[in-house]
């Protein structure tokens, strides 16, 4: 068992704060496709549930990345996905990297913040022709005295039209496409206001509504070389092990899909057809114990590879499995939800009727299903030189 009390305390704190503080307002959210991250952020900043496995000088925990975890399972019950996938940016996606690898400066001017509430932050990496494709990626930074110069745009940025700052991963020279890119903190806002050579727009989306998602445009944006994050040239391998945490804290908010079981089990005591209750159908019964089973077993991968990840081994193809499963296994709870709870499952405020559009991003988003397959693939040895 990877949970201990403390894991579970921390747990029943943020399953307190989604009640009071998320749930009952997810529908006005849902319609306006955007959530107050800002003011969200402050109250979690100040309960600490921003900075779980940061360091403590910059205002974090410092607890180990199981607590992360744990903590991304509690988000997982809210009533709208698209709420934990932009808190998951700001702890698990956008700052990893700045908190290894960045300066003592760098990460008090922009992490102790993000930890804080203080600022929402999202992370660059996906453009229009580069998306599970990291490495054939466009935009660029040119160096210019003291500063780099940027150019291009970013799409599918979670917190888009809120962040603050963006960890940018961008070209920072010509060589080859695995050493000539880096990890660049770039202010989006001051004082409220976009800086100049920024551009944003919103996008909208089949799910995730109240995640507002945009597309960002970078036209000669000037930003101080000290924002890099790290050397030079080394951003794709810090945003490679920016992805293995990703890709835990998705899965890991997937096993609250157990909730929409009982939700679903509970719904159908209450429905009677042909004089008995829908649950005492064997048919539905065997099903939900089977789902049940398959969501208890991804719980299983995601313990066994947070653990790794926390000794230090490399995770890339259990992470890549966790989140390949997460992203199929999901869709597939809240599309058996719908058929069992009928015409009230079919009606777009059900609970998982927005699941199954919230969970189908998850076999797209940080990394597709098919690039998943292809990581495990060449992680077990199937893979000739040729499609390496």
């Amino acid at each position: 068992m990877l949970y201990t009390q403390d894991h579970r305390s921390i747990m029943d704190s943020i399953r307190r704060f989604v009640a009071a503080e998320i749930d009952p307002f997810v529908d006005e959210w849902e319609a306006a496709e955007t959530f107050p991250a800002h003011a969200l952020f402050r109250k979690m900043g100040e309960l600490g549930f921003l900075g779980i496995t940061k360091p403590v000088e910059y205002g974090g925990l410092g607890l180990d990345f199981s607590y992360a975890v744990a903590a991304a399972e509690a988000l997982g019950h809210a009533r709208a996905q698209g709420v934990g996938m932009g808190i998951g940016v700001q702890t698990d996606m956008a700052t990893p990297a700045l908190a290894a690898f960045g300066t003592d400066a760098l990460k008090r001017e922009f992490l102790a913040p993000a930890i804080a509430g203080e600022m929402v932050v999202s992370i660059g990496v996906s453009e229009v022709g580069a998306g599970s494709d990291v490495a054939s990626l466009k935009t660029r930074a040119r160096r210019d005295g003291d500063d780099y110069v940027i150019s291009g745009s970013k799409m599918w940025i979670t917190n888009g039209t809120q962040a603050d700052w963006i960890c940018l991963l961008c070209n920072t020279s010509d060589g080859p496409v695995h050493k000539n890119k880096s990890l660049i903190i770039v202010p989006l806002r001051e004082n409220g206001r976009l800086v100049r050579g920024v551009e944003v727009q919103k996008i909208r989306k089949m799910g995730m509504w109240c995640s507002d998602t945009a597309q960002i445009f970078f036209d000669d944006v000037r930003v101080p070389a000290r924002n890099r994050i790290g050397d030079e040239g080394m951003g794709f391998i810090y945003q490679m092990k920016q992805f293995q945490e990703e890709r835990l804290n998705g899965a890991a908010r997937r096993l609250a899909c157990s909730a929409l079981i009982e939700e679903t089990a509970d719904y159908l005591r209450q429905r009677v057809a042909f004089g008995k209750p829908l649950l005492d159908n064997q048919y539905i019964q065997f099903k939900l114990a089977e789902l049940k089973t398959e969501l208890e077993s991804l719980r299983a991968l995601v313990h066994v590879a947070t653990r790794a990840y926390i000794q230090g081994e490399d995770v890339v193809e259990l992470a890549s499995m966790a989140k390949l499963k997460a992203g199929r296994l999901s869709r597939e709870i809240a599309d058996w939800c719908i058929q069992f709870q009928g015409g009230m499952g079919y009606t777009w405020d059900n609970h998982a009727n927005r699941a199954y559009r919230d969970f189908r991003l998850g076999s797209i988003g940080g990394g597709a299903d098919e690039v998943m397959l292809q990581v495990i693939a060449k992680q077990m040895g199937l893979m000739s030189r040729h499609d390496r």
